[in-house]
C-alpha cells in the first residue's frame, strides 16, 4: 500500500471516529434533556398535586406594589403579610433538614426509596405469613426494622447538632426600640428586665426576653445623640434576641456587630450620615461598603426623633437579588427613591461607625441571604450507593434464577420421584409455596447485615478521620470534623472543587511586597523582619507607634465622605525575554512569590532604598524615590485612629491599608486626616523627624468605569499637586507622554507573542497522561530484566508562558513567564534530588557597588523607564501580585481654580451627577508624570498554591467562586496556581458583544487543541444573561465541563449554587466537592455532593452545614488524597467482601438441594446460621473497611495521580464484581465437590449424618472466609487485624464446643449434641479433610496472584479483556516505546514498590522537605528555599 493510501485511510479512521463521537455524544444529550423533562414534569406532578391540593403550600403570589412598612411608633396593630394575609414570618432561621413534624415521614421516604431497604420490605412481609417460609416468619422484617431505626437515629442525631447550632444563632442579642412596660430594675444597676408573652389566649408562645438599657450607663460614648434628650418614658432601648425582632422594629447597631436582619438605614453618625458595612459573609468581597441614610431622617437619632418621623416605607418583595433593590419612602409628604445604597442586609456587619439605627423589612428565610442559600437541603446519598444498586439488582435477578431453578428441579422430582413413593406422594407441596420459599431462603445472598455494618464501618472512619492529627491546625485549636459520614467514599470520587477565595484561599490581609521606581524593583519584606535593619552598625529606625501618639491632635475630625472601593488591579502585561543589564538579581529572599516560586527576587530590598536615600539624599533617584513614598502617604481616604496606645488605620480598603501601612515602614507616619488636611510625621535625613501638613483640596473617588482615584493637594511651600493611582489601563493613557508608553507597552507584547509561541509548540511534544497532565513518571519495562525499573522523562527546559486571552475583540491582554523551570511544571526526572542543594546567599556589596546601577544614566530616561516599569508590572501580576500605577501632576493656580468650577458644578448638580463628575475628572487628569508602579500581595493561606497544585494533577479540576472583582480574582488565581503560566485565560463579558459569539470562540479554541490548560473567567452579571437564554446556558453548559478552570467573580451565592448544580446535571459522572468558609458559600456547599466548611478565623458559618470542616484549606489535599483513597477502597472492599462471603456460603446449600428433594432443608444448622454475620464474618469486614490502607499515605501524598483510582470507580465496578462473584462461584462449587467426593461418597467417616457434613461445610467457610479476608485481601495488617483474625477463629471453636453441649437431644437432622467432641470432632476424616480443602482453596487464590502479578510485570494483564478496566474509557494507552503513566499502574505493582526502603525513605523525605518548607515561610527565615520548585515531588523519586 502507498503511503498515500495510508494516510487516506488514516483519515478516513478519523472522520469515522470523530462522527462516531459526535453521535454518541447527541446521544447522550438527547438523553439528559430526555431526563431533565420528566424530572421538571415529576417536579410541577408533586407541585400541584401534593403540595398545593393536599398540603395547600400554594406559591405566594407577589403583592400589588411591594410591602408597606410604616414608620410609626405609636401604632399597636401588628403588620400584615398581604401575600400571607397574616404577620410576617418570624426572624428565626432554620439551616437543619428537618424539624419536628416531617422528620421521620421524610425518613421513612428516604429510607425505603433505596434499593436495598425496597427490596427487604417487599421480601419480609411475605416471610410474615404463615407457612410459607421455611427460616421463620420474622427473621427479615425485624432486622429490617431495627436497622432502619439505627439509620434514622444516626441521621436525626447529625440533624440535631445543626439545629443546636441554628438555636445559638436564633440566640444573639441585639438592640430594638421597644415600649418600656413592667420593668424589674435593680436599684444599682442600669438595666431593666421584662417579658413578653403571646397576645392569644390559647396559643402560649415562650416569654421573650427584654432587657432595657438606661442610656446613662450605654457603652456607646461615640454617638453623638445627646443622651438627655433621648429620654422617654413610653420606649427605650431593649437588648432582644434576634429571633423575636419583627418587620418594623427599629433597631440599633454599634461597632463590629452583625445586622439581625434586612433593614433600611435611618441613621448613621458617620460624617454626612454614612455607614461603612462589611459584607464578606454576604457576597465574598473584602472592601468596606458605604450606606447613606436620607437627610429627611437627620434626626431619628433620638428616641423624640423616631417618634416625631411619620413615613410609610414601601419596599420590593423578597427576593435573593443582591445587587438591586426598588422601593420608595412617603416622608414630609413627598415620595424619595430608595436603592441598595440605603440598605443594610443581614449578613453584613456595622465597621468604623459607633451608631446605625435601621428599620427592619425583611426577617428570617425571607432576608436576602437566606434567599440565597440553599434551605434545607435533602440529605445526600454516597455515590457507590449507585453502583451498589445494580450489585443488587444483579443478585435479585441471581436469586429470582435461583429461586426459578430450584423450583423447576422441585417439579422434576415430584413428577420422577415424589409420585413413585407412596409415603411422600400425599405431601405434595403447592408450587406457589415452594417459589416462595425458596425466594426466602435465599434472599440472604443480598445480605441484610451489609448495611448495618456499612454503618459501623463509616463511624469507624469518621473516628479515623477526626482523629488524623495531621489535619489538626494548633493555630486555631481546630481538628477536622466530620458531620455527615455516610458519604465519607464520596471523598475519593471528586472531580470538581469549587473553592470560595476570601477567607478560603486567602486569609484576607493585604501587604505591600514591592515596588517600581525609575525602572527599578524593590522588594518590600518589612513585614518580614524586625523594623530595625542595622547597615554597618548604624541604625535605622522607623517612627514607633509611642512618640506618634503624643503629637496627634485630639480634636481631630474624620473625613469618611469619600473612600476609595479598591479595584485597581491590572490583567498581566507581557513582559520581554531581556533581562535589566546592570539589575543585581539575588537566589535568597525571606519572600517567595506563590505563584512563581521559581522566580529570582529583586537584590534590593526598601531597607536598602532608605539607606541610600540617607547616604545620598539630594540625587536624582532619591528624590524620586521620595516623592513615590509621599504620594503613596497622601492619596488614600485611611483614618488613623489610637487603640490602646497604638497608631491603627481604619480604612474601606485592605488595598489602601497595605500602602498607607507601607509608607508608615518607610517613614512617611500618616498621623492625622480629615476632609480638610493630612498631616505627616516623616524620618528626616539624619534621624530627625518633621512634621508636614498638607491641605486636601478635592477628592475624585474611584468607580468602577474610571479605574483610578485622584487627591488634589495642596503642598506645605504652596505648590497645588494631583496624585492619581489605578489600573494601568486607566494611568497609561493619561501620561504625558502616552504615545512612548504605548510604543513600549506593544514592544514588550509582541515579543511575548513570540515567546509564547515558541512555548505552547514545545509543551504540545511533552508526554502526557492519561487526562492530560504531564506524568509525575513513567515505567519503562526491560523484559531481558528480572525487574523493573523507573526511567526518568528529563526536565523540558522550556519557556512556560502564562498566555492571557480575553474573546472580547476590545480588549486582549497577554503575558509571558521567562525560561526557567517552574514548579507549576512537574518534572519527570527520578534522580536529580541530590543536585537540588541550597545555595548560600550572595555576600553583601559595599554601598559604593550595590548601588552603582543607580548612577547609570537610563534611571532617569523615560523610554528606558517604561519599558522596565512595565515588565515589573508583568513580573508582578504574574506573581499574583495586585498592581497599581502611581502618577501626578502639578498645577498652576488659575488651572485648578477653572476646574474647580467645574467640578462644583458637576457635584451639586442634581442631573447625571456621577456622569458629570467622572467627566471633570477625566478633564483634570491628563499629562500626568509617572511615579512608580505598586505591588500588594493578598497573602493565601499556608500551603494554598501546593495543596491546588497536587489536586490538579490528581485530576481534578478546581474552579472558583467569589463575589469578589474580575481582576482580584485573576490576581489570585494566579498566586494560588489555578492559572498556570500557560494557561490561556477567556474572559466572558455580556457588555463586550455577544454572548454566543464569544462561547463559540472559546470552543473553537479548545477544539483546535492549542490549549494546554485553559481558564473561562465570567461574572455574574453575564452569568445572569447565560442564564435567562435557554439556547445560551444549553452553549455555556456545554462549554465549561471541557475547560480545566472556571473563575466566576461577583456571583451571588445563589448564582454560586446554581454552577455546582448545572455540573452535576451536565456531567453526571463527575462528582463535586465545594469549599468555603462564610455563609455565602452555604448554597453552594449544600448543592455539591460534598461539602467543606473551613472552621478556622471565620467561625461555624459554613462549617456547621458543611458535610466535613477543616481549619484550613491545605488539609484537603490530605482530606481527599489519603483519607478520600482510603474510604473509598474501604467501602468499595467492605461491599465486594461481603457480597462474595454471601454468594460463597450460600452456593454449597443450593448444590445440596438435588440431594434433598429440593425441598428447601439447609445445609446449615440453623442457630449457626443465624450468627454467622454476627459472630463469625463480622470482623473480617468490618477491620477491612475501617483499618485497611491499601497505599502509604506519603506514596498518595506524593503521587497525587493515584486518586484516579476513585474517579474511574476502579474498586467498585461491576466488572470487579464478576469478578469476585466468580472466584464465590468457582470456590464454592470446589468446596462443594471435595467435601461430597471426600466425606460422603469416596470417605468413611465415624458420623455420616447432616450436622456432622454440614458443619464441615461450614466451618470450611468460616476459616477460608476469614484467612481470606484478613490474610490474602487485607494488605495493612496491623496488631487488630491479626488480633481480629485470631478471636474470630478461635470464637468458632468455641462456639462448636458450645452448640455440642446446650443442644437438646432430640430427633432431628441437626444432631449436634455432643457431635463436635464426642464423634466427628475425633474424626481423622473430617480434620484432613477441613485442612486439605483449605489447602486447596488457598492454592486457587495465590496461583491466581501469582500469575497476575507476572503478567503485569510484562506489561500484560489488563482486565477485562475487551477493555480498560477503568470504567471510564478515557485512558490512552501508552506511547510507542511502551511507556506507561503512573496512575495505570496496578496497585499491586505500588505496593511492591513501597517495599522498597529506599524509595519509601525517599517519598518521606520529599513530603518532610515540603513540610520544612511551609514552615520556613512562616517562620519568614532567610535563604534560599531549597529550589526544589524546579521539579515536582515524585520526579526527585530515585529508581533503586
Amino acid at each position: 500500500m502507498s503511503p498515500l493510501s495510508q494516510t487516506s485511510g488514516h483519515g478516513t479512521e478519523t472522520k469515522s471516529a470523530s462522527a462516531l463521537k459526535e453521535w454518541e455524544e447527541r446521544q447522550r444529550s438527547q438523553g439528559r434533556h430526555i431526563k431533565h423533562v420528566i424530572q421538571e414534569h415529576a417536579v410541577q406532578y408533586y407541585q400541584k398535586c401534593f403540595l398545593e391540593t393536599i398540603l395547600r403550600q400554594k406559591p405566594l403570589k407577589p403583592t400589588k406594589d411591594g410591602r408597606h412598612i410604616p414608620l410609626q411608633l405609636e401604632n399597636p396593630q401588628p403588620l400584615i403579610d398581604e401575600r400571607r394575609g397574616s404577620s410576617y414570618i418570624s426572624n428565626t432561621i432554620r439551616t437543619s433538614r428537618y424539624t419536628v413534624y416531617n422528620f421521620v415521614p421524610k425518613q421513612l421516604i428516604f429510607q425505603f426509596t433505596r434499593l436495598s431497604n425496597a427490596y427487604f420490605l417487599a421480601v419480609g412481609i411475605p416471610q410474615t405469613i404463615p407457612g410459607l417460609s421455611t427460616t421463620g416468619n420474622y427473621t427479615t422484617i425485624v432486622p429490617l426494622f431495627f436497622f432502619v431505626f439505627l439509620t434514622i437515629v444516626k441521621e436525626g442525631y447529625d440533624d440535631y447538632k445543626r439545629h443546636r447550632l441554628d438555636k445559638i444563632e436564633n440566640a444573639n442579642a441585639t438592640t430594638v426600640l421597644r415600649p418600656f412596660t413592667s420593668p424589674i430594675a435593680s436599684p444599682n444597676t442600669t438595666t431593666t428586665t421584662t417579658t413578653i408573652t403571646s397576645n392569644w389566649a390559647w396559643f402560649k408562645s415562650k416569654p421573650q426576653a427584654v432587657t432595657f438599657i438606661d442610656e446613662a450607663g450605654d457603652d456607646d460614648k461615640d454617638s453623638d445623640s445627646d443622651s438627655d434628650s433621648d429620654n422617654d418614658c413610653d420606649y427605650k432601648w431593649a437588648r432582644v434576641r434576634w429571633q423575636d425582632v419583627k418587620v418594623g422594629d427599629i433597631v440599633k447597631l454599634g461597632r463590629d456587630e452583625a445586622v439581625p436582619a434586612d433593614m433600611v438605614l435611618l441613621y448613621a453618625n458617620g460624617e454626612n450620615g454614612l455607614a461603612y458595612i462589611d459584607t464578606m459573609d454576604l457576597d465574598g468581597e473584602t472592601n468596606l461598603k458605604s450606606r447613606e441614610s436620607l437627610r429627611d431622617f437627620k434626626d431619628c437619632a433620638t428616641i423624640a426623633g423616631l417618634r416625631s418621623a411619620m413615613a410609610e416605607f414601601v419596599v420590593e418583595d423578597p427576593n435573593p437579588d443582591l445587587y438591586r433593590f426598588d422601593g420608595r419612602v412617603l416622608v414630609n409628604g413627598k415620595t424619595l427613591p430608595l436603592t441598595s445604597n440605603e440598605v443594610i442586609y443581614r449578613g453584613s456587619t456595622i465597621k468604623n461607625t459607633s451608631c446605625v439605627i435601621g428599620l427592619v423589612i425583611n426577617t428570617g428565610e425571607e432576608c436576602k441571604i437566606r434567599m440565597n442559600a440553599n434551605q434545607h437541603p435533602e440529605a445526600k446519598k454516597p455515590a457507590l450507593e449507585a453502583t451498589a444498586n445494580k450489585i443488587v439488582i444483579a443478585l435479585v435477578f441471581y436469586v429470582i434464577v435461583l429461586t426459578a431453578g430450584c423450583s423447576v428441579g422441585y417439579v422434576m422430582w415430584r413428577w420422577a420421584v415424589e409420585r413413585q413413593v407412596a409415603y411422600i406422594a400425599i405431601a405434595t407441596v403447592q408450587l406457589k409455596q415452594i417459589i416462595i420459599g425458596y425466594a426466602i431462603q435465599y434472599n440472604n445472598i443480598v445480605p441484610l447485615s451489609l448495611y448495618v455494618t456499612l454503618e459501623i464501618t463509616r463511624i469507624g472512619q469518621m473516628l479515623l478521620l477526626n482523629g488524623d492529627v495531621e489535619m489538626y491546625d494548633e493555630v486555631s485549636d481546630t481538628p477536622a470534623r466530620c458531620n455527615t459520614n455516610t458519604i465519607l467514599e464520596n471523598l475519593g470520587q471528586v472531580s470538581y472543587v469549587f473553592s470560595d477565595k476570601t477567607g478560603t484561599l486567602t486569609d484576607n490581609i493585604m501587604k505591600f511586597r514591592k515596588m517600581s521606581i525609575a525602572g527599578t524593583s524593590w522588594l518590600h519584606e518589612a513585614d518580614l523582619k524586625p523594623q530595625i535593619s542595622d547597615v554597618k552598625g548604624e541604625k535605622v529606625h522607623l517612627v514607633p507607634s509611642q512618640t506618634l501618639s503624643q503629637t496627634l491632635s485630639p480634636s481631630k475630625t474624620r473625613d469618611t465622605s469619600s473612600v476609595i472601593h479598591e479595584d485597581i488591579e491590572m490583567t498581566p502585561l507581557a513582559s520581554p525575554s531581556t533581562n535589566n543589564p546592570f539589575e543585581l538579581r539575588r537566589r535568597s529572599s525571606q519572600w517567595r512569590s506563590t505563584g512563581r516560586p521559581d522566580n529570582v527576587q529583586p537584590n534590593l530590598t526598601t531597607s536598602d532604598l532608605l539607606e541610600f536615600i540617607r547616604l545620598r539624599p539630594a540625587s536624582p533617584f532619591a528624590r524620586r524615590a521620595k516623592d513615590y513614598i509621599l504620594s503613596l502617604a497622601l492619596c488614600h481616604t485611611c483614618l488613623p485612629e489610637i487603640q490602646d496606645g497604638q497608631l491603627e488605620y481604619q480604612s474601606s480598603s485592605p488595598d489602601e491599608l497595605a500602602l498607607v501601612q507601607a509608607a508608615r515602614e518607610l517613614g512617611y507616619v500618616v498621623t492625622h486626616r480629615s476632609s480638610q488636611s493630612v498631616t505627616l510625621h516623616i524620618n528626616s535625613e539624619g534621624g530627625k523627624e518633621s512634621v508636614e501638613t498638607y491641605r486636601i483640596l478635592d477628592v475624585i473617588e474611584f468607580s468602577s468605569k474610571r479605574k483610578r482615584m485622584s487627591i488634589i493637594v495642596r503642598y506645605p511651600d504652596g505648590r497645588i499637586c494631583l496624585i492619581c493611582k489605578g489600573a494601568d489601563s486607566a494611568i497609561m493613557p493619561r501620561l504625558k507622554l502616552a504615545q512612548l508608553a504605548k510604543e513600549k507597552a506593544t514592544e514588550v507584547r509582541q515579543s511575548a507573542d513570540v515567546e509564547r509561541e515558541m512555548a505552547r509548540r514545545s509543551e504540545q511534544l511533552d508526554v502526557r497522561n492519561s487526562f492530560g497532565g504531564r506524568p509525575s513518571f513513567t515505567l519503562r519495562r526491560s523484559f531481558a530484566g528480572t525487574r523493573d525499573s523507573l526511567d526518568p522523562n528529563q526536565l523540558a527546559q522550556r519557556p512556560m508562558l502564562d498566555r492571557s486571552r480575553s474573546v472580547d475583540p476590545l480588549w486582549s491582554r497577554s503575558s509571558v513567564e521567562r525560561s526557567r523551570p517552574s514548579l507549576n511544571v512537574r518534572t519527570t526526572s527520578l534522580d536529580v534530588a541530590k543536585t537540588l542543594s541550597r545555595k548560600a546567599s550572595l555576600s553583601p556589596l559595599p554601598p559604593a557597588h550595590k548601588f552603582g546601577f543607580l548612577d547609570d544614566p537610563s534611571v532617569m530616561d523615560e523610554a528606558a523607564i517604561f519599558g522596565r516599569c512595565f515588565k515589573h508590572l508583568d513580573e508582578f501580576a504574574t506573581e499574583g501580585l495586585r498592581t497599581l500605577l502611581v502618577a501626578r501632576k502639578f498645577m498652576p493656580e488659575a488651572e485648578y481654580k477653572v476646574w474647580k468650577e467645574v467640578y462644583d458644578k458637576a457635584t451639586t448638580s442634581l442631573i447625571n451627577r456621577q456622569d458629570m463628575i467622572e467627566d471633570a475628572g477625566e478633564q483634570i487628569e491628563q499629562t500626568l508624570e509617572l511615579v512608580g508602579a505598586t505591588a500588594i500581595e493578598d497573602k493565601l493561606q499556608r500551603g494554598v498554591p501546593e495543596t491546588i497544585d497536587k489536586l490538579r494533577r490528581a485530576n481534578i479540576k478546581i474552579w472558583m467562586l467569589t463575589g469578589d472583582k474580575r481582576e482580584t480574582a485573576i490576581n489570585i488565581a494566579h498566586s494560588a496556581r489555578i492559572c498556570r503560566p500557560a494557561s490561556d485565560i477567556f474572559i466572558l463579558d455580556a457588555s463586550k458583544g455577544s454572548l454566543e459569539k464569544q462561547i463559540g470562540e472559546v470552543m473553537e479554541n479548545l477544539q483546535s487543541g492549542a490549549t494546554i490548560h485553559s481558564v473561562v473567567v465570567i461574572d455574574g452579571q453575564t452569568l445572569a444573561a447565560v442564564e435567562k437564554s435557554s439556547s445560551l446556558s444549553a452553549l455555556f453548559f456545554t462549554l465549561i465541563p471541557n475547560v480545566d478552570s472556571v473563575i466566576c467573580c461577583r456571583a451571588s451565592p445563589a448564582q454560586k449554587a446554581a454552577i455546582v448544580k448545572a455540573i452535576r446535571q451536565r456531567v453526571p459522572s463527575a462528582l463535586t466537592l465545594a469549599i468555603g468558609d462564610g455563609a455565602n458559600d452555604l448554597a453552594m456547599i449544600s448543592a455539591s455532593h460534598v461539602g467543606v466548611g473551613i472552621s478556622g478565623k471565620e467561625g461555624l458559618q459554613a462549617a456547621r452545614v458543611a458535610d466535613y470542616a477543616i481549619a484550613q484549606f491545605r488539609f484537603l489535599q490530605r482530606l481527599l488524597l489519603v483519607h478520600g483513597r482510603w474510604n473509598y477502597v474501604r467501602t468499595g472492599k467492605f461491599i465486594l467482601a461481603t457480597f462474595w462471603k454471601e454468594m460463597f456460603f450460600y452456593l454449597p446449600t443450593a448444590m445440596y438441594q438435588r440431594y434433598n428433594g429440593y425441598t428447601g432443608t439447609s445445609l446449615y444448622e440453623s442457630w449457626s446460621l443465624t450468627v454467622l454475620n454476627v459472630l463469625f464474618t463480622s470482623l473480617c469486614v468490618l477491620c477491612m473497611g475501617i483499618f485497611e490502607q491499601d497505599l502509604a499515605a506519603d506514596t498518595l501524598l506524593a503521587v497525587p495521580e493515584l486518586y484516579v483510582h476513585g474517579q474511574r470507580n476502579r474498586e467498585l465496578n461491576f466488572t470487579r464484581f464478576l469478578l469476585w462473584m466468580t472466584g464465590a462461584v468457582i470456590q464454592g462449587m470446589l468446596l462443594w465437590v471435595l467435601i461430597w467426593l471426600g466425606y460422603g461418597l469416596l470417605g468413611h467417616p465415624r458420623d455420616d449424618g447432616l450436622f456432622a457434613f454440614g458443619d464441615l461445610a461450614f466451618s470450611i467457610g468460616i476459616l477460608w472466609t476469614n484467612w481470606k479476608l484478613f490474610i490474602h485481601e487485607t494488605h495493612y495488617k496491623t496488631a487488630i487485624v491479626i488480633a481480629s483474625f485470631g478471636i474470630t477463629v478461635s470464637g468458632w471453636w468455641a462456639w462448636q464446643a458450645f452448640l455440642s453441649g446446650v443442644y437438646s437431644q432430640q430427633p432431628s437432622p441437626y444432631a449436634g449434641r455432643g457431635s463436635f467432641v464426642n464423634t466427628f470432632g475425633r474424626d481423622p476424616l473430617w480434620w484432613c479433610l477441613l485442612f486439605g480443602v483449605l489447602f486447596v482453596l488457598g492454592c486457587t487464590d495465590l496461583l491466581f496472584k501469582f500469575a497476575k502479578r507476572h503478567l503485569i510485570l510484562c506489561g500484560l494483564w489488563k482486565w477485562p479483556l475487551w477493555g480498560s478496566g477503568s470504567g471510564s474509557g478515557s485512558e490512552r494507552e501508552g506511547n510507542g516505546d511502551e511507556a506507561e503513566n503512573c496512575e495505570n499502574w496496578d496497585r499491586q505493582l505500588w505496593q511492591e514498590l513501597e517495599q522498597d526502603s529506599a524509595i519509601r525513605a525517599q517519598l518521606s523525605r520529599i513530603l518532610q522537605e515540603e513540610e520544612n518548607m511551609d514552615k520556613d515561610k512562616d517562620k519568614d527565615e532567610d535563604g534560599e528555599r531549597g529550589r526544589t520548585g524546579d521539579t515536582s515531588e515524585v520526579g526527585k523519586l530515585e529508581a533503586v
